[in-house]
C-alpha cells in the first residue's frame, strides 16, 4: 500500500535457476531479507508509536478505570473480527464444520462484548460515549474504532494489509533465529575468497545495480519519447507545408480561371460591339 508495485523482477524461471544454483553455492540472501524486513517492521512500529501519540494528544483523557473498560471492548471486538475473518476463509475453503464451530465462538464473544460495552457506557457521560474512541492496531498500525461493527473489523483483520504484516512478522521472527550464525558464515566465506578476484555481491548491491539498470532504461525511454515527438513534429510541419502548397496551387488555379473568364468576357463584348457597328453600316 505504501510502496506500490515491487520494483524487483518476479519470474518463476529465475526462481528455479536460483534454487538450482543454491545447491552449489550459498548466496546468503536470507541475511539481506532479514535486514530488509527489519527496516520494514521498524517503519511500521514508528507509525504505530506516532499514531498512539497523536491519539493521546487529541482524544479526551480517560480515567484508568474507564480506559480499562474501553480496552476490554476493543480486545473483544478484535477477537470477533479475527475469528469472523477466519470463519469466512474456512467457509470458502469448504471446511464448513470448522467455520460453524468458529461462528459459535463468535456468538459467545458477542455476548461478552455487549456486557463490556454496557459497562463502558455506564461509566461514561452520554456526550463523551458518542465520540469515537480510537485504538491503533499493533500489527499494521491502522486505526480501529470502539464503535466499529463486526463487518468492518472482519474486513480489517482479513484484509491483505493486516495479513501481510502478520506474514512479515512471522517470517522475520523465523529469520532472526539463525541470522547471527548466518552472518558469521558469510563473513568466513568472504574472508576465504578475499584473496581471489571473485567477491560476494549481496542483495543490497544487486538492488543498486537493478536501480541503475531501471534508471538507464527510463532514460532510454525518455530519449526515444523525445525522438518520437521530434518525428511527429517534423511530420506535422511537412503536412502543413503540403497543405499550404495545395492551398496556394488551388488559389493559383482559381486566379487562372478568373483571368480566363475575364478574357472571354472581353472578347465577347468586343464581338458584340463589332456586330453592332456592321449593322449600322
Amino acid at each position: 500500500m505504501d510502496l506500490g508495485e515491487c520494483p524487483k523482477i518476479h519470474d518463476l524461471a529465475l526462481r528455479a535457476d536460483y534454487e538450482l544454483a543454491s545447491k552449489t553455492k550459498d548466496y546468503f540472501y536470507d541475511i539481506d531479507a532479514t535486514e530488509h524486513l527489519e527496516a520494514f517492521i521498524a517503519d511500521c512500529d514508528r507509525r504505530t508509536t506516532a499514531a498512539k501519540q497523536r491519539l493521546a494528544e487529541t482524544q479526551e483523557e480517560l480515567s484508568a478505570e474507564v480506559t480499562e473498560k474501553a480496552n476490554a471492548v476493543h480486545e473483544l471486538a478484535e477477537q470477533i473480527g479475527q475469528k469472523l475473518a477466519r470463519a469466512e476463509a474456512l467457509g470458502e475453503e469448504g471446511m464448513v464444520e470448522d467455520s460453524v464451530k468458529l461462528m459459535g465462538e463468535i456468538d459467545e464473544l458477542r455476548k461478552k462484548k455487549a456486557v463490556a460495552e454496557q459497562e463502558y457506557r455506564n461509566s461514561m457521560p452520554a456526550s463523551s460515549y458518542q465520540q469515537q474512541k480510537l485504538r491503533v492496531c499493533e500489527v499494521c498500525s491502522a486505526y480501529l474504532g470502539i464503535h466499529d461493527n463486526d463487518r468492518r473489523l472482519a474486513d480489517h483483520f482479513g484484509g491483505k494489509l493486516h495479513l501481510g504484516f502478520i506474514t512479515i512478522r512471522e517470517k522475520l521472527s523465523d529469520l532472526k533465529k539463525t541470522v547471527e550464525k548466518r552472518r558469521e558464515e558469510r563473513g568466513a566465506s568472504e574472508r576465504e575468497r578475499s584473496g581471489g578476484r571473485r567477491h560476494y555481491v549481496g542483495g543490497r548491491e544487486l538492488d543498486r545495480r537493478a536501480r541503475r539498470h531501471r534508471e538507464a532504461g527510463r532514460e532510454r525511454d525518455r530519449d526515444r519519447g523525445k525522438e518520437r515527438e521530434r518525428d511527429r513534429e517534423r511530420d506535422r510541419r511537412r503536412s502543413r507545408s503540403r497543405s499550404k502548397s495545395k492551398r496556394e496551387g488551388s488559389r493559383e488555379k482559381s486566379r487562372g480561371r478568373d483571368r480566363e473568364r475575364e478574357r472571354e468576357s472581353r472578347r465577347s463584348r468586343s464581338h458584340r460591339s463589332s456586330s453592332r457597328e456592321r449593322k449600322r453600316d
